[in-house]
């Protein structure tokens, strides 16, 4: 995913903190939800084996030379029962791991993409009770790990432990939270380590290098380098200062470094890859896809086809 900044007149603009790593903060809007089981599009594997974390899967991936794919949709755009066969898609396709958004009011994180997706989702009633029932249907048939992308105000809402409790019963194995500074992250380490769900941290172009260093010891599952000031949205090409911030990183750790925000074709990917990273993740590409279709069924059609293509830029 790649970061923006949405103001009150629905400007999109570039984001600064004084902490770079981090910058967004809002709120959960609870309703209630309908969940009804969606007609799959695809030849989709219904037994899956269980599923392995975020740092193994990468390590799998190492040892055979192949650089993770990792998608992002918005859950409940256009609902929540597309939500789970874009998933079961997602995963028959050969993605590695999957990061599925928790929409928000006012995701201050994302582009207008995105943006638009969890309006839209908020506005059919998904809540995150909702979500949490639906993957815990579609979870035990995926074969890939999945890494939920929320905010910080709902996990306070609901108790870190008592969070972490509850995706981790579901199946989650991953938990990006974009909004909270690394000094701030404390409680949400110590919990996620009892619980067993490996807390991604962001480390982002205008980081400092020490900063970055803090970061990436800190982060679990794998480092996740955003790849240009701002929010998440496509763009027409990747800034080359990638390559250097991807060198940096990997002299820092030997962790699994993916990258994000702006990616969304398979050219993209490929460059990402020939640069070095461990993984490539595609968001608003994906979620256009499906948000944008005349109806669910061409939406999973059109992401089965576009993943398909992704995927083999990396083969």
């Amino acid at each position: 995913m790649a970061l923006t900044l949405k103001t009150s007149s629905s400007t999109t603009t570039f984001l600064y903190h004084k902490n770079p790593d981090t910058n967004f903060l809002l709120f959960n809007k609870k309703s209630s939800l309908s969940f009804k089981r969606f007609t799959p599009m695809a030849t989709l594997t219904t037994t899956a084996n269980p599923t392995v974390g975020l740092a193994q899967t990468f390590s799998n991936l190492k040892q055979q030379g192949k650089v993770a794919f990792i998608p992002y949709i918005t859950a409940g755009d256009p609902d929540l029962s597309t939500t789970a066969e874009a998933l079961k898609v997602l995963d028959s396709c050969g993605s590695d791991i999957i990061e599925l958004g928790v929409p928000y009011s006012d995701p201050l994180a994302d582009g207008p993409v995105i943006q638009a997706a969890a309006s839209r989702s908020l506005a059919r009633g998904t809540n995150f009770d909702g979500i949490i029932s639906m993957l815990k249907e579609v979870v035990p048939e995926l074969t890939c790990p999945i890494a939920l992308f929320t905010y910080y105000n709902p996990i306070l809402k609901r108790g870190i432990g008592k969070f972490m409790l509850t995706i981790k019963d579901v199946g989650v194995h991953g938990l990006v939270v974009p909004d909270v500074p690394l000094e701030e992250t404390k409680a949400l380490r110590e919990e996620a380590v009892k619980h067993n769900i490996e807390l991604v941290l962001l480390t982002t172009p205008t980081t400092p290098v020490d900063r970055m260093k803090s970061i990436v010891e800190a982060s679990e599952g794998f480092v996740y380098l955003v790849s240009a000031v701002g929010v998440t949205g496509a763009r027409a090409s990747i800034s080359d200062r990638v390559q250097t911030l991807l060198n940096e990183i990997k002299e820092a750790t030997t962790k699994p470094v993916a990258v994000g925000f702006g990616i969304s074709n398979p050219e993209h990917v490929k460059q990402i890859a020939g640069w070095g990273a461990d993984g490539v993740i595609v968001g608003s590409a994906m979620v256009k896809l499906l948000g944008e279709a005349k109806t669910p069924e061409e939406g999973l059609k059109e992401l089965e086809a576009f993943t398909k293509s992704l995927k083999s830029a990396l083969l």
